[in-house]
């Protein structure tokens, strides 16, 4: 009997040690520190993926908002994103995947955001939710320098190229079923300039830098539309939504973003040319 009981006992001791141990990983982040009193990180509240991370997404092949440079993905979208990080007190993450991905990516939990220079549309946001607005711009035809196409209504005949899954994809398809995709918009006026296309609809922004950059095309005609660009984040995550707004906004109060703006466009693009 003592010897039963003593095994008994032993076994009640373990089973309350294992139920202490069940509480104690519930009152625990991911550190293994106890969670402050009425506050939650990031992997307390699911805000990002990975606590104290910040990771998002761009092309990386959208000159000059994002792009590779001597082996470093860099750009006006990298650089925003960093600066974010910064200030929600995380590491910056970029991360690049092909545009007609991104938010995908985003919807699956893959990005915490996508910071990819996304025309915020009503489509989209039945998918991902925009934070406020990070600036202005619009498509734009753009032809070699002896095309003659100035308005959309020319498209019907002409191969148009555009970036896949881009609104300009979705615009040129209203016009002509004649259509050449690429992952990337800047390799599309590559191909214009070599002759392959007839014209390319893009951001008015990308364009001009091509062409300031020597890429040997012109803008035709009229702006197509004007569009504001949004980050995107998987719907629902306010948390992240709502700290994303508050660091923009505090990126134009101090300066911030006006001096990311003007070093890769000479221009504050959150407000109209």
């Amino acid at each position: 009997m003592k010897k039963s009981a003593g095994v008994v006992a032993t076994l009640l001791l373990s089973m309350s040690l294992l139920v202490v141990g069940c509480g104690g990983q519930s009152a625990s982040n991911t550190s293994g520190q106890p969670a402050a009193g009425g506050e939650s990180n990031a992997a307390a509240s699911g805000m990002t993926k990975e606590a104290g991370v910040f990771t998002y997404a761009a092309s990386g092949e959208y000159q000059p908002f994002s792009y590779f440079k001597d082996g470093q993905l860099t750009g006006f979208d990298i650089e925003i994103g960093e600066e974010i990080a910064k200030r929600l007190g995380m590491k910056a993450n970029a991360v690049t995947s092909p545009f007609s991905g991104i938010i995908a990516g985003v919807k699956e939990g893959r990005y915490d955001a996508a910071i990819a220079s996304h025309a915020i549309t009503e489509e989209r946001k039945q998918q991902i939710d925009f934070a406020d607005p990070y600036y202005l711009s619009g498509g734009q035809l753009f032809t070699r320098p002896d095309g003659n196409i100035t308005t959309l209504d020319q498209l019907k005949g002409k191969e148009v190229a555009v970036a896949l899954g881009t609104t300009h994809e979705k615009m040129a398809r209203q016009y002509t079923d004649n259509i050449k995709t690429y992952d990337s918009d800047v390799t599309a006026l590559r191909a214009l300039e070599q002759g392959k296309h007839d014209v390319v609809i893009t951001d008015s922004v990308v364009g001009e830098i091509a062409i300031g950059q020597g890429l040997k095309i012109k803008k035709s005609g009229a702006a197509l539309t004007e569009v504001q660009h949004g980050i995107a984040v998987r719907k629902g995550n306010t948390e992240l939504l709502n700290k994303i707004n508050e660091a923009l906004k505090a990126m134009h109060e101090d300066g911030t973003y006006v001096k990311l703006s003007e070093k890769y466009f000479k221009r504050d693009i959150s407000k109209k040319d």
